[in-house]
């Protein structure tokens, strides 16, 4: 019996053993019990340029909506097919999920470091690089969708069904918030940690200047549906913004993946070999002796020519310019604001009556001057001085100076940015849609209209139809027809 006894208890034994050892289960050895914001910016940085610079047809389809390059074969979204790949949903997650949500976290755990171990102005230089990031962001959503969810955003936890709110409210929010970002930098204080920083390096002058860029660009965004606001914030920003190649701003890559320039990685490792020219790009590039064509693209290996493809149709790749590499590279910088950028917004500022220094003219062709300058020499290594003469030859030509271009300054001025904003495929879809040029030629087999925004993602449908529905009918329409607020011509 004794025996008995003691083998019975046995499994006692064992089950007091466990349950004293058994929370160590709980520990999360490969997760911080707590993450600082200096890493938590990082990682949405990386998350919101890489949406920017990707190729892939399952994240940023902007290269094919603005008819820069085509497909040789897959259609689907070259012919503004968004949803068998379910692209508003990615593109809407990635802002959601994989940005604010970091940013958020980072903005309080600043707000949380004790007194005694920040000093005031470093703590409100940190909070403004986090919230100018979060305006970048949402903008990037606003001008994508029109109605989105903001001040019930990214409230993981309390708000399950966020309300979405009305376009021009949040963009007018926005850029109150930037004004306050602005107004609190302190350009000689401390920021993040340099190699925290992948956008200012740490130089808190730099986020001046770049938040400065960015108020420009949304400046103008409003320029049609609300010129005094426009005006306003375009003269205050015009003077701080970027102004030449060595101020651009980018993203650094590496050499190896997963931190590559996602074009090697969708190009390169993807071994994706249908990306090529359209047609319209082309024309453009050829008609004009463009200096840049063979920055941007490479010879057919068919013929040795450059040749462009339409957008939509099926076409064999070697009858088509493929683009040039040096895009595909892993180091690839990823453009988020640029010198070509800021000249053609102070260009058309002064052609609407802004108290901009200079001339339209003279923005103009600084505008083509920094692209060329960027392509042949920052990134192709080509001597200033060749640069330079490639500059005069394309100016000089009547149907690229500004005084004889064809069309209005719209048409002048939105032709050439369109160029300019080469790989750069979401702002060149925003500046198409809002100057309306160059006009695009109808894709192959459309199934829709032109896409003036992105539909909604399908989950928002399923989990949130109530905010959905209202949101959809609202802004005219679940529709990618549907024009945003800022664009009524």
């Amino acid at each position: 019996m004794k025996k008995i006894l003691w083998i019975c208890a046995v499994p006692l034994l064992v089950l007091s053993s466990c349950t004293k050892h058994i929370e160590k289960y709980n520990d999360e050895t490969k997760r911080p019990v707590e993450v600082t914001g200096g890493p938590l910016l990082t990682n949405a940085t990386i998350n919101l340029v890489d949406g920017l610079a990707s190729a892939s047809v399952n994240t940023n389809v902007f290269r094919f909506t603005v008819q820069q390059w085509a497909m040789t074969t897959y259609q689907d979204e070259v012919n503004y097919d968004f949803f068998t790949r379910r692209i508003p949903d990615a593109w809407w997650s990635r802002y959601y999920k994989d940005v604010l949500a970091d940013l958020k976290a980072a903005k309080a755990a600043v707000t949380a470091i004790p007194d005694k171990d920040i000093l005031p102005e470093v703590r409100a230089n940190q909070a403004a690089v986090i919230d100018i990031t979060e305006v970048l962001s949402y903008s990037i959503l606003v001008n994508s969708f029109g109605n989105i969810p903001y001040s019930q955003a990214v409230d993981i936890g309390n708000v399950f069904f966020p309300e979405y709110d009305d376009a021009s409210t949040v963009f007018s929010d926005l850029l109150t918030r930037l004004n306050a970002d602005i107004a609190a930098i302190t350009p000689a204080a401390e920021g993040f940690e340099p190699a925290q920083d992948l956008l200012g390096g740490g130089d808190m002058a730099k986020w001046f200047m770049l938040a400065n860029s960015l108020k420009l660009r949304m400046g103008m965004t409003l320029a049609d549906i609300d010129p005094s606001t426009a005006k306003t914030a375009v003269e205050e920003a015009a003077p701080n913004v970027i102004s030449s190649n060595d101020e651009n701003v980018f993203l650094s890559y590496l050499e190896s993946p997963p931190n590559s320039n996602p074009l090697y990685d969708d190009i390169v490792l993807g071994n994706r070999r249908e990306y090529i020219a359209t047609e319209l790009i082309m024309e453009y590039l050829q008609g004009w002796s463009d200096p840049r064509i063979d920055q941007f693209f490479v010879p057919n290996t068919s013929a040795g020519e450059f040749a462009g493809s339409i957008s939509g149709k099926v076409s064999t790749r070697s009858s088509f310019s493929l683009p040039n590499g040096n895009i595909s590279n892993p180091t690839a910088p990823a453009l988020v604001f640029d010198w070509t950028e800021m000249e053609f917004l102070k260009a058309e500022a002064i052609e609407r009556g802004f108290a901009v220094e200079g001339t339209a003219e003279g923005h103009y062709n600084d505008g083509i001057k920094a692209s060329i300058f960027w392509w042949m020499v920052n990134i192709n290594d080509s001597a200033e001085i060749d640069a330079q003469a490639a500059v005069d030859a394309y100016l000089a030509q009547p149907g690229v100076a500004y005084a004889t271009a064809a069309g209005d300054w719209k048409e002048k001025i939105g032709t050439q940015k369109w160029l300019g904003l080469y790989n750069r495929p979401y702002e060149a879809w925003t500046e198409q849609r809002r100057l309306d040029y160059p006009v695009l030629k109808e894709a192959f087999a459309p199934i829709s209209g032109y896409p003036n925004r992105l539909p909604y993602p399908a989950i928002e449908q399923q989990v949130n139809g109530g905010s959905y529905t209202k949101a959809a009918a609202e802004i005219g329409g679940d529709k990618v027809e549907v024009k945003l607020f800022w664009d009524i011509n």
